[in-house]
């Protein structure tokens, strides 16, 4: 197999005009050309007066590879496609005493449990939350009528947090044996449209997940595997400095030597049992600021130029960073094009936002978290604080929310032009918030500290000289985003295994090591791979196997 980045054609281009141009980028005829697969589609759009272009990376199957190899053995862009096929590193033994757990069901779990499964672990899932149809009712209860349930939200239950978002499939990680091919492939196998395999930022939208979570699941248990929903651990049986089991709300206690702590970042009440625990936990940075949000055909407009609404490339998105004069980094932050504001509170009292989008990105706006970079030496306290201290920042902002927005879940609003003015805001204008329960006009400069308040000021105008129209007065802000990701490291060491507690493998978002579906996925199946080596190791020598 052959592979050819960068093949450029025009955006228009017809649907059968690739083949013939992979032949002359090879300088070969049709016929030596046997078949051919797009790993990737992109679009260039950095010259929209000259044209919009699809760049592609093709992997092609030749007459005669060896040939075409050596003709161009000096190009960069023309070489042996890489092997992306995921390769198991183990199979179970046939008797184990004590299966593994995965804690928590969100990407990362849900990947761990596969990975795990397909092995023949046949992994215990233990998840806080309800499955995900039911869970689904429980998330509209507080966006239609203001009723929160603390266990099954847009944080807690199967799917996790990754459920209800804009569903984004693509991730700067270093990924070297091609862990994201596979969960792509697999969220393809269980129904997710195959087009995410090669376009350039995939995405599959809440509602069609759903579906996609629910046949992994029956997939996960048909191996063996099993999921238990409404089990929150709520303590550990650790004995010198090793796991042996988990405690469940409850009591009902768990006998296990290895458990995957994948509990996505809004855990906080299991944080605090870990620390007391002694389990050992550091302070990381993470971001808090706002969402904002625009008419999508601004953006269209602004990004796409004449090719706005073309068909295949969709809803417009954006990325944007500025260094504010103080030295803070304020940027753009889960994107979410054709989507809405969405009420992700997983606690009483408290006012979370964050950004949604179904797989066809067509609802009227266009939504960002507008957040700023803040780290432990910001928390409340210090770093002399310890690890939970931004825990305590963010609750404090969300709190904070609540009441700002006058109760009952209303997230705080404020347009573009009174923030940058500091002034309240009275009356919407064009821009209708798509929040629900609803918003609450006010001024957002005490939701924030003021430092960040400051940064985010002095960036919108900057963000508007990238893209006109970005800053206008009437678009909306709504309060406030404080789980971008999660304070706080759940440290391992190299083993992946906790750095004080053996047996216990923290992993994916919440113990501070990704940041969206696919980065946790990846881990997921990093951290089961390690698991099931500790496992085989473990057995070998209780056995004496060689």
């Amino acid at each position: 197999m052959l592979r050819i980045t960068e093949l450029t054609l025009p955006i228009e281009h017809a649907q059968d005009a690739l083949a013939p141009a992979i032949c002359q980028r090879l300088r070969i005829a049709a016929a030596d050309l046997q078949s051919f697969t797009v790993f990737k589609r992109a679009y260039d759009a950095r010259r929209k007066g000259a044209g919009l272009s699809f760049v592609y990376t093709v992997d092609c199957e030749l007459r005669d590879e060896a040939a075409v190899l050596r003709r161009f053995r000096e190009d960069r862009h023309i070489g042996p496609a890489p092997d992306t096929r995921y390769h198991p590193v183990a199979a179970a033994p046939a008797h184990l005493p004590r299966r593994p757990l995965v804690i928590g069901f969100g990407p990362c779990g849900l990947f761990a449990a596969l990975a795990l499964a397909q092995m023949g672990f046949r992994p215990i899932v233990l998840e806080r939350g309800k499955p995900v149809r039911q869970r689904t009712k429980d998330t509209w209860g507080l966006w239609r009528k203001n009723t929160l349930n603390p266990e099954s939200n847009v944080q807690f239950g199967e799917g996790g947090a990754g459920l209800f978002s804009d569903g984004k499939l693509y991730s700067q990680i270093k990924d070297p044996k091609f862990y994201g091919r596979k969960v792509l492939h697999e969220f393809v196998a269980a129904g997710a449209p195959e087009e995410i395999l090669y376009v350039s930022k995939p995405h599959i939208g809440t509602f069609r997940l759903t579906g996609v979570v629910t046949r992994m699941r029956e997939q996960i248990e048909a191996l063996g595997g099993e999921v238990r929903f409404g089990q929150r651990m709520s303590d550990l049986v650790i004995e010198d400095g090793a796991l042996r089991g988990v405690v469940l709300d409850g009591g009902e206690t768990l006998e296990a030597d290895h458990a995957v702590l994948a509990l996505g970042h809004s855990a906080r009440d299991t944080f605090r049992m870990l620390h007391a625990r002694g389990v050992f936990i550091e302070a990381k940075p993470f971001s808090v600021g706002f969402r904002i949000e625009h008419p999508q055909s601004l953006i269209d407009r602004a990004r796409l130029g004449r090719y706005a609404g073309h068909p295949l490339l969709g809803a417009a998105d954006y990325k944007l960073v500025h260094h504010a004069a103080h030295g803070r980094s304020v940027y753009s932050f889960c994107m979410c094009p054709g989507g809405t504001v969405v009420a992700a509170t997983s606690e009483p009292k408290r006012v979370v936002t964050n950004g949604m989008s179904q797989y066809s990105r067509n609802e009227r706006n266009a939504n960002a978290g507008i957040v700023v970079g803040i780290s432990p030496e910001d928390f409340p306290g210090g770093v002399a604080a310890g690890p939970l201290a931004g825990i305590a920042l963010q609750e404090e902002l969300e709190s904070r929310a609540y009441v700002l927005g006058g109760g009952d879940y209303l997230a705080p609003g404020q347009l573009v032009g009174d923030f940058i003015k500091g002034q309240a805001s009275a009356a919407l204008g064009e821009v209708e918030p798509s929040y629900k329960p609803g918003v609450h006009l006010t001024d957002l400069a005490s939701a924030l500290p003021d430092y960040a308040i400051a940064a985010i000021r002095e960036a919108l105008p900057a963000f508007d000289r990238q893209i006109r129209g970005f800053a206008r007065p009437d678009a909306v802000l709504t309060g406030v985003e404080t789980r971008t990701s999660s304070p706080l490291r759940i440290t391992r060491g190299e083993d992946y295994q906790s750095l004080n507690t053996r047996g216990l493998y923290p992993a994916g978002e919440g113990a501070g090591y990704a940041g969206g579906i696919l980065s946790a996925g990846v881990d997921g199946i990093r951290v089961a791979e390690a698991v099931a080596r500790q496992v085989l190791a473990r057995h070998d020598a209780a056995t004496g196997a060689d």
